[in-house]
């Protein structure tokens, strides 16, 4: 595997990355992964050098640059801690991501490793949002993305990002837990009949007995068969959309 920690210059300063794809001149087709609440780690960058066992350029970049070098370590989490991650999560817009979504295309069109042309995504908690609105803001790029157990998809802001879905092109595939404490219960329902009223090609499934973050192996909520059909999942979407 040929991995790098890069940096993608955006208009609102340097933005830190792990880029990893496999071995070989490629190119091989991007994927873009936006983290969930606690930021950039191994746990993620575990993640991210599964896709690109599976044959493509993943970049996960460190959503929290704005902020300085924002690092948590997850098995000593405690109430600050926890405080300092919502803080975080926080400071994020959907229009910084969008802005921050542009360099990373930009990044990508640059690099000869990469395959030109449409993108993919993925992302996890706090991101659901995100590739939602990126998905609808690059319609002719973002053309695969994925949310797993996302938030904020559905909210009552002038931004939220379910106003956006007439613009999407691409398809999308959203995974839920059956019991999350950070979605309300009725939004997978809710966002099925959203859906419904666009053209969208769409995947949307609430997995039984799981509960947030159950694709995680480290973690006590991991659910390996519910994991692994997200994967398959993905992969199946990512393969037939990109390569």
């Amino acid at each position: 595997m040929n991995e790098q920690h890069v940096v993608v210059t955006t208009k609102h300063g340097r933005m830190p990355a792990f880029a990893v794809c496999p071995d070989g001149p490629g190119p091989f087709p991007p994927i873009i992964f936006y983290m969930d609440a606690p930021g950039t780690r191994e746990e993620l960058r575990n993640h991210a050098r599964r896709i690109a066992r599976h044959g493509y350029f993943c970049i996960l970049p460190d959503m929290y640059y704005r902020l300085g070098t924002v690092h948590f370590d997850i098995p000593r989490r405690d109430d600050a801690m926890s405080a300092v991650i919502r803080a975080s999560m926080n400071s994020l817009t959907n229009a910084g991501v969008v802005d921050d979504t542009a360099a990373i295309i930009g990044w990508l069109d640059a690099n000869d490793k990469v395959k030109p042309g449409p993108v993919g995504c993925v992302g996890h908690c706090m991101s659901g949002q995100y590739i939602t609105t990126v998905s609808a803001k690059f319609p002719t790029r973002m053309i695969a993305a994925a949310s797993l157990y996302g938030v904020g998809i559905i909210t009552d802001k002038p931004d939220s990002p379910h106003l956006l879905l007439n613009d999407i092109k691409g398809e999308l595939y959203y995974a839920f837990a059956e019991t999350d404490q950070s979605v309300p219960a009725h939004i997978p329902g809710a966002l099925q009949d959203e859906l419904s009223k666009t053209e969208v090609k769409h995947t949307l499934k609430v997995f039984p007995g799981t509960h947030h973050g159950y694709t995680f192996a480290e973690r006590m909520v991991y659910h390996p068969v519910a994991s692994e059909q997200t994967w398959a999942d993905m992969f199946e979407m990512w393969d037939r959309c990109l390569k």
